[in-house]
């Protein structure tokens, strides 16, 4: 697992403000926007948008505010046209960040891009440097004080998960972003609630910086999570239990 992945499960466990919310919304209508727009705007015959679907309904968007997104996509309403773009990155201590960005205005994201990665000391790499160290995987977390280790891995097991974990009272299913739907689809059918559900980009081998190291680097990380323009934003920063963001 990233650890950055783990701490971004942490802070959802924890409750998102309704600013982080509606910047979460924000986020996934841009996304099925753009899937609708490469792929047609039936999910059945797009992967893409099928994903990003899943992932708005399982973070609880209304579905008008789904099917908005798809029509704007498709055309049928008018919208939006957002290009993407990939950074790398490396945080302060040598931490590999990788960076999707969903833009109306490639100019201005590079530019905040470049300008959050200066100020808090880290640098923009190579192409092919950072995305090398990283895998996509699937994600599905649960409540941990809901359901037990045990009930989850039975059923993510059958479903055809390949590994479950608990971290800081949250249950993460792991599978290939093949398998990825039919293992959300298939706890969704045994009644699991889930928290959150997504592809993402997994690190390889983690790194482990000090105390302050860590701080750092994780100031960083959400700072660029923090602009509009980004998307996503991957680490293979190794994230201690308990870690507590300043």
């Amino acid at each position: 697992m990233s650890g950055h992945s783990k701490w971004a499960t942490i802070k959802h466990a924890k409750g998102a403000a309704d600013a982080k919310r509606g910047q979460m919304f924000t986020k996934l209508i841009k996304e099925i926007s753009i899937a609708a727009r490469m792929g047609g705007g039936n999910p059945e015959g797009n992967p893409r948008l099928r994903t990003a679907v899943l992932k708005a309904r399982v973070a609880n968007m209304p579905k008008d505010n789904i099917d908005r997104a798809i029509k704007k996509g498709t055309g049928e309403l008018e919208g939006v046209n957002y290009e993407e773009l990939t950074y790398e990155a490396y945080a302060p201590g040598g931490v590999a960040v990788l960076i999707e960005v969903l833009t109306d205005n490639k100019n201005r994201a590079a530019a905040d891009v470049r300008n959050i990665l200066t100020r808090a000391g880290g640098q923009l790499a190579t192409a092919g440097s950072v995305s090398r160290l990283f895998r996509r995987q699937g994600i599905i977390t649960l409540d941990g004080e809901k359901y037990t280790e045990d009930q989850v891995m039975e059923a993510a097991i059958e479903g055809g998960a390949e590994d479950v974990a608990l971290l800081d009272g949250v249950i993460e299913v792991i599978t290939s972003p093949e398998d990825f739907e039919a293992v959300a689809d298939f706890l969704s059918e045994k009644s699991f609630e889930t928290m959150s559900a997504e592809i993402s980009m997994v690190a390889d081998v983690e790194v482990a910086l000090d105390g302050e190291g860590t701080s750092k680097a994780a100031r960083l990380i959400e700072k660029l999570e923090e602009n509009d323009d980004v998307q996503n934003v991957y680490s293979n920063l190794e994230i201690p239990e308990g870690f507590e963001a300043e």
